[in-house]
């Protein structure tokens, strides 16, 4: 991690922003990591890193607002199998497809970027190749005044 905020987890539940030097809710650490930022999360008392902890319980109260996070049958395999098959799928498989989709979402849409831009640079080439040229001229002139100048 690159220059983390560190946050210490006092007894009371407070986090504490020692950047900041002020104490913190929990949707302001997760408003921190919106902003690109990354956390550590210490215990106060006895230092030990609490980051995943905190960052399950932001999870949570989130998905609460939902009412939901997971699809219940997921979360009876999750229990019926336990924490450890759990843990293993989170290191191994799941950041893995998270960090995928982040790229291949990036992808498509610097593409769908460029597309826009090269349809607007195209209007503009048309427009400035027709710029005396107007298809409905004879319509308009009826009598061919615009002849009769060129004569």
């Amino acid at each position: 991690m690159e220059n983390p905020v560190i946050l210490k987890k006092y007894a009371n539940r407070r986090l504490y922003d020692t950047e900041q030097s002020a104490y913190v809710t929990l949707s302001q650490v997760a408003q921190l990591i919106k902003d690109g930022r990354e956390v550590a999360i210490l215990d106060a008392k006895t230092k030990e890193d609490v980051t995943a902890f905190i960052l399950t319980q932001i999870i949570l109260e989130e998905a609460k607002q939902d009412h939901t996070l997971l699809p219940v049958a997921l979360l009876h395999l999750i229990i019926r199998h336990g924490d450890n098959l759990l843990g293993e799928f989170f290191e191994k498989y799941l950041q893995q497809v998270f960090e995928n989709f982040i790229a291949h979402k990036q992808a498509v849409d610097g593409q769908f970027q460029q597309w826009l831009e090269l349809g607007q640079q195209m209007t503009a080439t048309a427009q400035k190749g027709l710029g005396g040229i107007s298809p409905f001229a004879p319509f308009f002139d009826p009598f061919g005044s615009s002849k009769k100048k060129e004569d």
